[in-house]
């Protein structure tokens, strides 16, 4: 699948666009730009607002990255965002982890998912001790 109005390469990119690029390349310390950011390219206070974003969310914080690689896995997987799932699975791989993690993980989702609807098909009122507060 291509992208919807394509992707903009390094060399056809604007000096705007090579700046975020190359942060990209040094936060990340790899010598290559994601297909995700290629594409953003094509609006470059899109780029650069979405880079800043999650350059700061992803950092590490009271929660550790594969916490957050784990969160956004599922987050990506309720939203059937293939091309999320695929990058950061590779990246939550690369932070430790497993297979077995995984697994758990997208039971977790599934199950989540589904109560998710129960709850709100019922329209099931949330119990005092819930409630924020308490």
């Amino acid at each position: 699948m291509a992208a919807t109005l394509g992707i903009i390469e390094y060399a056809d990119a604007s000096p705007e666009v090579r700046a975020v690029f190359d942060d990209i390349m040094t936060t990340r310390k790899t010598d290559t730009v994601n297909n995700f950011w290629k594409a953003l390219a094509r609006d470059p206070a899109t780029l650069r607002r979405t880079w800043e974003s999650i350059k700061q969310i992803m950092a590490p914080g009271a929660l550790d990255p594969l916490t957050k690689e784990l969160i956004y896995l599922a987050v990506s997987a309720t939203n059937q965002c293939q091309y999320c799932l695929a990058s950061h699975s590779a990246s939550a791989r690369n932070k430790g982890m497993t297979e077995e993690m995984f697994g758990e993980l997208m039971a977790v989702v599934g199950m989540a998912n589904e109560t998710n609807a129960l709850a709100a098909g019922y329209q099931v009122e949330i119990d005092e001790q819930f409630k924020a507060g308490r």
